[in-house]
């Protein structure tokens, strides 16, 4: 099992090739949470992952006593195959990445600019894994994602850095896929701080390590937006961690994950993707837990595809009432249309999109329904729009 000196190792290792990045306090996400909260912009990182750390540490081991590998392979949903990619191009080893089918565009086309050769491979990391385990056979050497003591200890140089530059901190609350992460900031965070209060989160979709380490048997989803943390099979030599040194495991559900996304992009001005929003959306879950505690939370990673961005901020207005679904029901003449926009204009509402339907309905054919999605300020002023289209003789609901 990993220690601390490991750890304080891979710092010195890890010294000018990683960023040590930010730590820093948000007032406005402690008001909402109740918790002092702390964040720590792994999303920074070169590649936007802590994973780097990892892949540099065990890449530079590989590269010491005047031997080195014909290649290496790893298998990785994107960030690890992002870290190990950048930090074999450096080191100017040839690196073959294995990641699954799902993988989002954005990290397949990053990890290939880095000079990486990708294999799309399965539908999930177990059948990456496999096909990655095949090719190491073949000559190349594996770098696997979690289960590596070396890639352990340089996840843990982040709670290092962590309670050095914030040492008030007193709850550490950090993403479990695999377990890299958490078994390397618990070794270094419980050897300096042995009072320090650490909990894991995973999503309610991929609870492996939270299934094997409570003996749980919550089932396992398909897909989720923390893709980043979507392992099927808990690593052998993190559980092992995991289990001594971790306090609490929680899991949290997709909505709370994509509001987590949308309240650091509002609040924080800064991108990550849903595993990178994890440790918040354990906050906004489970917010008894935090009360009054001095939270670290790691965002780490910000490699989220654009588009799954664009839906996360559409439906975080949706469920904050400032994008709409309205239909009107008025007579079908002339004008009616042209009344209705007029009328939302005056409530000072936008309109997105228009839907004129007159054959689908069950209103007398003299009527015409039409479908609104109109941007408006929130619940007040959508139940302000509607009661003027009723003062107008119009019928008007929420959809």
């Amino acid at each position: 099992m990993i220690q601390l000196q490991d750890i304080q190792d891979a710092a010195q290792r890890l010294s000018g090739q990683v960023q040590d990045t930010p730590c820093l306090g948000s007032r406005t996400l402690s008001d909402i949470t109740g918790a002092e909260v702390f964040l720590k912009f792994e999303n920074l990182q070169f590649t936007a992952s802590f994973k780097e750390r990892g892949a540099c540490n065990r890449l530079s081991l590989l590269c010491t006593g005047g031997q080195r590998p014909q290649g290496v392979v790893a298998m990785s949903a994107g960030n690890h195959a992002q870290g190990v990619a950048y930090h074999a191009q450096r080191l100017g080893l040839r690196a073959v990445i294995v990641m699954p089918r799902f993988t989002p565009g954005v990290k397949v086309e990053r990890t290939r600019g880095f000079g990486a050769e990708v294999v799309l491979h399965g539908d999930s990391l177990d059948e990456a894994r496999a096909h990655a385990q095949t090719l190491a056979e073949q000559g190349l050497t594996l770098v696997h994602p979690y289960d590596d003591e070396a890639v352990m200890a340089g996840q843990g140089t982040v709670a290092l850095e962590m309670l050095r530059a914030q040492p008030s901190i007193d709850t550490l609350v950090v993403a479990v896929g695999g377990g890299g992460l958490i078994a390397g900031m618990a070794t270094a965070a419980r050897a300096l701080r042995p009072d320090i209060r650490i909990v894991g989160v995973q999503t309610s979709r991929f609870p492996a390590m939270f299934n094997s380490i409570k003996g749980t048997q919550h089932p396992q989803g398909a897909s989720t937006i923390a893709e980043g943390i979507a392992v099927g099979s808990p690593g052998v030599f993190t559980r092992e961690v995991i289990a001594q040194r971790v306090d609490d495991l929680l899991l949290v559900d997709e909505g709370d994950i994509e509001q987590a996304v949308l309240m650091l992009l509002e609040v924080e001005k800064t991108v990550v993707e849903g595993a990178g929003a994890a440790g918040l959306a354990a906050l906004l879950r489970h917010p008894e837990q935090f009360q009054g505690r001095r939270v670290g939370l790691v965002l780490c990673g910000g490699n989220i595809d654009p588009l799954l961005m664009a839906s996360i901020i559409q439906r975080g207005m949706v469920r904050a009432g400032r994008l709409a679904r309205v239909r009107v029901s008025a007579r079908d003449v002339p004008g009616s249309l042209a009344h209705i926009t007029a009328l939302v204009a005056e409530a000072g509402a936008n309109i997105d999109e228009v839907h004129h339907q007159r054959a689908f309905t069950v209103l007398s054919a003299q009527n015409v329904e039409i479908e609104l999605v109109v941007q408006t300020r929130g619940p007040a002023h959508v139940q302000d729009l509607l009661a003027r289209l009723r003062s107008a003789g119009m019928e008007a609901a929420l959809v």
